[in-house]
C-alpha cells in the first residue's frame, strides 16, 4: 500500500485515407514473432507508454494536484501539458538547488526491534524546510511516506529532472494518475 504516481504518453497513430504516405504510421504488434491475434493495427488509435513511475513521492504529487488537478486528489487521470512539466523540473531544480546548499542535521528515527529492545538509526536530514515549503512541499497523506527533506526527498527530485527533461523534448500528450 502506499502512494503510487504514474505519467503517461499518448501518441496518436491513427491513419487516414486523406493522408500522404510519409504521415502514416505502421503498426507493428506481435507476440512470438507472429501477429498478434487479437489486434488489428488498422484499429489502432494510440499508442500508450508508461514514461514515469513515482513510489510515495508527495512531494511531486503534491504538485500535480495543486497544479494540474485543481486541487482534487481523486486518483483520476489528467491531462498534463509539456508547459506544466516544464513547470514541475524547474520546481525540483529550485528545491535541489536549496538543498544542495543546506547544512545538514541528524534525525534519531525508530528502525525495527532486536533482543534489547527498539532500535534506532541517525539518518541526515537538510536543514531547510522553510525553504523547501514555499517551492515543494512534502505531503502528509495516507501511507504517502515521509515528510522529511532527505537523501529520499533529494533523489526523487534528481529522478523527476532526468526522466522529464528529454519526455519534454520528446513532446507529446502526458497524463498523470495517482492511486493510493
Amino acid at each position: 500500500m502506499g502512494l503510487d504516481m504514474y505519467l503517461k504518453k499518448h501518441t496518436y497513430v491513427k491513419n487516414w485515407e486523406h493522408m500522404s504516405a510519409n504521415e502514416k504510421t505502421q503498426v507493428v504488434v506481435t507476440k512470438n514473432g507472429n501477429p498478434h491475434p487479437n489486434i488489428n493495427p488498422e484499429r489502432v488509435s494510440y499508442i500508450i507508454e508508461d514514461v514515469m513511475y513515482w513510489r510515495k513521492s508527495n512531494q511531486i504529487h503534491n504538485w500535480f494536484v495543486n497544479n494540474v488537478q485543481d486541487g482534487t486528489d481523486d486518483c483520476k487521470e489528467y491531462y498534463v501539458s509539456e508547459d506544466s512539466l516544464q513547470e514541475l523540473v524547474d520546481k525540483c531544480k529550485e528545491a535541489l538547488l536549496v538543498i544542495n546548499n543546506a547544512h545538514i542535521k541528524f534525525k534519531q528515527i525508530e528502525t525495527g526491534w532486536n533482543q534489547s529492545g527498539k532500535t534506532y538509526e541517525q539518518i541526515p536530514t537538510y536543514d531547510c524546510g522553510d525553504e523547501i515549503n514555499e517551492i515543494l512541499p512534502p505531503t502528509p497523506g495516507f501511507f504517502f511516506g515521509s515528510t522529511e527533506i532527505d537523501e529520499w526527498y533529494k533523489k526523487d527530485l534528481e529522478n523527476t529532472i532526468s526522466a522529464l527533461e528529454p519526455l519534454i523534448e520528446e513532446g507529446g500528450d502526458f497524463y498523470y494518475s495517482s492511486s493510493w
